[in-house]
């Protein structure tokens, strides 16, 4: 980020340049975190713009191709913030004005060189503040899959000449996900120790298994109480249609007219001007937010090794034990049942526990073993 305080000011000024064009300003942020803030939205604003005003123009440089992408795609994205930064990271590692053609195999290797040996940092309350390298997800979600998104369509869409990138060198192996199964009791102590509103979104998790993004982005236009069943939108924008079962339609009944639009809220504890929030009002529950009040709840709380996404693993497993993997596919939106056979364990164990079920609790004697053989005669008579 490039925020700074002039000689003498008490707020923080924002200067940066795109595309040869100069942007600079005072935040009105006296705080740095809520000054870079404020930069992103400029960003997103030059970005914007400077794309706008070359929109026809087949871009041939990366500073040109990011900033259309971001026009025609990234700003649409649910997570806009995170591909925002993505680009940014590129941007400063590639140059501004490389050009697309001379993108190949060994720039991009050195990319995946630079972005595995960030450091990101690892819980804000350590007095140390450790930090670890970023990991191989990390890397191919925010560096090498961003990259390959701008690039596939420049060649595509732009018609607009590329370097010679052969992706799957590129991309890390990634340890297989692990699935986190949540216990009832885990369940309920991490929802008493959220705060109103984000309690509510995170039970839903629990129940349905949807994404975080489908949880936050549930709005009321999407939801058919005389069908009984809501429409998410995950991954790549894609809607889902998922029927209610009679405790999620008692509670999205009960949180009707609590906000205009999205569903899940929260309660402002107090005014907060630069966030646009006033005290006692109801404001759609955070991305970033809900991941960090899960692992606040679940360290108050004694839950070990538990993240918002285990809420989805948990409904997931849930659901399989009484039904079948398809079900389990159609409720997660996966397009491959390959995705969702990692959930399998669930049956195994269930198999496990139905066998030793019925196994005989006594080994038999030796003597109902003979009155029973029928190889018994065959035997002396030989």
């Amino acid at each position: 980020m490039s925020v700074y305080k002039r000689p003498g000011a008490a707020t923080y000024s924002y200067d940066f340049r795109l595309q040869n064009r100069r942007f600079s300003g005072d935040t009105g942020k006296a705080q740095k975190r809520e000054a870079e803030a404020v930069e992103r939205l400029k960003r997103d604003e030059a970005r914007a713009e400077v794309a706008e005003g070359r929109s026809l123009e087949a871009p041939d440089t990366w500073e040109l191709a990011a900033s259309r992408y971001w026009l025609e795609v990234g700003q649409h994205h649910v997570n806009r913030e995170t591909t925002l930064k993505s680009l940014d990271w590129l941007t400063r590692h590639l140059g501004r004005q490389t050009r697309l053609a001379d993108i190949d195999d060994n720039r991009v290797a050195g990319l995946v060189a630079l972005r595995r040996a960030d450091r990101r940092q690892v819980g804000r309350s350590d007095a140390r503040d450790r930090q670890r390298p970023v990991s191989a997800a990390t890397v191919n979600r925010t560096m090498t899959e961003p990259l390959r998104k701008v690039l596939l369509r420049a060649r595509g869409v732009w018609k607009v000449k590329i370097g010679e990138v052969s992706w799957r060198k590129h991309l890390l192996k990634e340890p297989r996900e692990r699935v986190r199964e949540a216990s009832l009791g885990e369940e309920a102590a991490i929802g008493g120790a959220l705060e109103r509103g984000y309690d509510e979104a995170v039970a839903f998790g629990f129940r349905d298994g949807c994404r975080r993004m489908e949880i936050c982005g549930l709005v009321w236009s999407r939801v058919d109480f005389f069908g009984r069943r809501y429409t998410v939108i995950g991954k790549g924008g894609k809607a889902r249609t998922i029927p209610m079962s009679q405790a999620t339609f008692d509670q999205l009944f009960r949180l009707r007219g609590q906000h205009p639009e999205f569903v899940f809220t929260f309660v402002a504890q107090k005014t907060r001007k630069e966030l646009g929030q006033v005290r006692g009002q109801r404001y759609p529950i955070q991305l970033g937010t809900l991941s960090k009040l899960i692992r606040r709840a679940a360290a108050r709380t004694g839950v070990q090794d538990f993240h918002l996404h285990d809420t989805r693993h948990t409904a997931a497993t849930r659901v399989l034990r009484k039904s079948n993997l398809r079900v389990v596919q159609q409720l997660l939106g996966h397009e491959d049942i390959a995705t969702t056979t990692k959930y399998a364990h669930a049956l195994a164990d269930d198999i496990r526990a139905a066998l030793d079920a019925t196994s005989p609790t006594k080994s038999p004697t030796s003597a109902s073993t003979d009155a029973t053989n029928p190889l018994r005669d065959l035997g002396k008579a030989g």
